[in-house]
């Protein structure tokens, strides 16, 4: 109940206005946000590299109202690689197609996108497309392989545990082989396409695990680049330390060196458990998210965990 109230507060613009005016979200949503400008972001993958961590930035923005707005997101994108090529930051970028016209111009979206692997590949950056919503899934998984098709292949995909269909689009997806994050899922379905109860994403999570590890293994996947920009496949997205052990083991079982599993985590939550992970050997991303478009972002992340619905209530209370 509480994760969908907050979801349905995700998509809200009432609820948006609202909140968003009050100064203590704000703050409460600084501890997953590393800020509004770019400059921020920086800064906060510099100490994350200087840990051991590697990243991929995210420029928070979705579902833009006109090509202009898709065309400036894009090109903030390109500014986003010319800084972490010039900062010399260990870090990919991730991005969302409704930020580029996705639905709004299908078209537009695609030139957006190829701009900007364009751009990523002259200087060896890895871009990462986040899967949304269901009802965005094939017009994504299109766009991915026309560009693919292009020899654009400085890109990989998002695939979420919760969805019955991605057992089919990884098997699919991992024939090519592409590179896959994956993660249970943040958004709101209907119950005809997803997995309703947490038991059911979880074993799913882990069958999808060992399909991705597996494939990994029959391509002879290539270990992560020296600077980590390249990212080793799968990548496992996970804060869930049942859901990471599974991983580990399965790869130990298999014989799939540390260099070719990643795991993926979300700035600001368990940052004790990603530098353990780091420690013990394993490639450890985090999810940099930053900018002004936080409220959808962080509204997910209130549905996702209740201590994160805790944290938000003790900046209430002491606002």
């Amino acid at each position: 109940m509480l994760r969908a109230f907050f979801l349905f507060l995700s998509r809200a613009t009432w609820a948006k206005n609202l909140i968003m005016r009050w100064g203590f979200s704000r703050r409460a949503a600084a501890r997953f946000i590393a800020g509004e400008q770019l400059d921020d972001a920086i800064r906060v993958v510099a100490e994350l590299n200087r840990q051991g961590l590697f990243a991929t930035l995210d420029h928070l923005g979705e579902h833009v109202t006109t090509p202009d707005e898709a065309r400036r997101a894009a090109d903030d994108y390109l500014v986003i690689l010319d800084r972490i090529c010039a900062s010399g930051i260990q870090s990919n970028a991730s991005l969302k197609l409704t930020q580029l016209g996705l639905g709004l111009d299908d078209a537009l979206c695609l030139d957006n996108l190829r701009r900007i692997l364009r751009k990523a590949s002259e200087c060896g950056v890895f871009v990462r497309v986040d899967m949304e919503d269901a009802t965005t899934v094939d017009r994504t998984l299109e766009i991915y392989r026309v560009l693919r098709s292009e020899g654009l292949k400085n890109t990989g995909l998002v695939i979420q545990a919760y969805l019955f269909r991605s057992q089919a689009d990884v098997r699919t997806l991992m024939a090519a082989p592409t590179r896959i994050r994956l993660c249970k899922g943040a958004y709101r379905e209907p119950a005809h396409i997803a997995f309703p109860r947490k038991s059911d994403v979880d074993l799913n999570f882990d069958t999808l695990a060992a399909m991705m590890m597996d494939a990994a293994l029959a391509h002879g996947s290539p270990p992560a680049s020296a600077d980590g920009k390249i990212p080793a496949l799968p990548a496992i997205a996970s804060h869930d330390e049942k859901r990471i052990n599974f991983a580990r083991r399965y790869a130990e079982q298999i014989g799939l060196p540390k260099t070719a599993l990643e795991f993926q985590m979300l700035y600001g939550i368990r940052t004790d458990f990603q530098l353990a992970l780091a420690q013990a050997g394993h490639t450890v991303r985090v999810y940099v998210p930053y900018g002004t478009h936080w409220y959808p972002y962080y509204m997910r992340r209130l549905a996702e965990r209740p201590a994160n619905v805790w944290f938000f209530l003790s900046n209430y209370l002491r606002s």
